[in-house]
């Protein structure tokens, strides 16, 4: 009898710690692949399709929707706040400028709403979204975990002017952007390879392409020059990637390597410092690429979720219900 007691001692505290553990696991534990089987079976095929015709028509929406969830992603987490119109709202602030694209997560929606009214999330299709439009234009693919809810409003334009990376940010600015999202340097890098697709407005890059004791080539300086002059057309857009512009591939390091990033953020990367190295395997191992980049994206996009009995699923993502 006596030894019953002191294993019922020891297990007492044992389970005690383990409720407190699973009580405080993240909320990112709740996610599956699995989540909309029984109640959405068609969500995955419906948003796919969706993403496909959209990215057909122009091939430059891939890109965007991935900066979307990107931005989604850094300011209060993965939740849909920043398709949320309103005044004062994420999406109308300073570091959100130029930020397009969120037509193709309302066509997405109103499909899914079409055949599964009330029951997919906005957040689970932007998530779900950035990663089929990865696939269009050739990137990688990944399995997307779901059961994000959306958030019943948008976070503050003030605080995606502090969390969101600016185009201007040198390295450690960037490091520590990133480190808040509890991201590391190698996966900010990855991330960043995302801009092998997409464009820039010359307001983003101006500075850099002016500056003569920037490190950037000067070849590729002149002629970006052309279209961006020093005063006025701070919309003319050049492409992130000049040699590739539409195709998801490891082109954007083989152009740090060159002294060729368009954005100082870009460049930064690869200027004498510690992320070197990472950007010279990424040049050297396309598939290293494609797969850190796979794991980046699972990973930003389970950031801070709103999951079972938080949030919402609204009906419109520009709107809460």
């Amino acid at each position: 009898m006596g030894d019953h007691k002191s294993i019922g001692n020891i297990l007492v505290p044992i389970l005690i710690i383990l409720l407190i553990s699973f009580n405080n696991m993240p909320c990112e534990a709740q996610l599956s692949s699995t989540f909309y089987d029984a109640t959405c079976p068609n969500a995955l095929a419906t948003i796919q399709s969706s993403v496909s015709t959209t990215v057909s028509s122009n091939r430059r929406m891939a890109a965007l929707i991935i900066r979307l969830l990107f931005h989604d992603c850094f300011v209060q987490g993965c939740d849909a706040s920043l398709l949320l119109d309103g005044a004062g709202s994420e999406k109308n602030a300073v570091a959100n400028r130029g930020v397009i694209g969120f037509e193709a997560i309302d066509d997405a929606k109103a499909a899914v709403e079409s055949v599964c009214p009330g029951v997919v999330s906005c957040a689970d299709i932007l998530a779900v979204a950035a990663r089929d439009a990865s696939v269009e234009v050739g990137g990688p693919s990944w399995t997307v975990r779901l059961g994000r809810r959306d958030s019943p409003a948008p976070a503050s334009a003030d605080l995606a002017n502090t969390n969101l990376p600016r185009g201007d940010n040198n390295l450690a600015q960037l490091i520590t952007s990133f480190d808040r999202q509890r991201l590391t340097a190698r996966e900010m890098v990855a991330l960043s390879g995302s801009h092998t697709i997409g464009q820039a407005r010359c307001v983003t890059f101006r500075a850099r392409i002016y500056d003569n004791t920037s490190n950037i080539d000067a070849t590729f300086a002149a002629n970006l020059r052309s279209n961006c002059p020093q005063t006025g057309g701070d919309s003319n857009l050049e492409p992130l990637d000049l040699i590739t512009p539409n195709a998801f591939d490891n082109n954007y390091f083989r152009n740090l390597v060159q002294s060729r990033g368009l954005l100082t953020s870009d460049q930064v990367l690869f200027n004498g410092d510690s992320t070197d190295s990472i950007v010279t395997e990424y040049v050297d191992n396309p598939s290293t690429f494609d797969s850190d980049f796979a794991a980046a994206m699972v990973k930003m996009s389970e950031i801070d979720v709103l999951t079972g009995t938080s949030g919402t699923v609204r009906s419109l993502c520009t709107t809460a219900n």
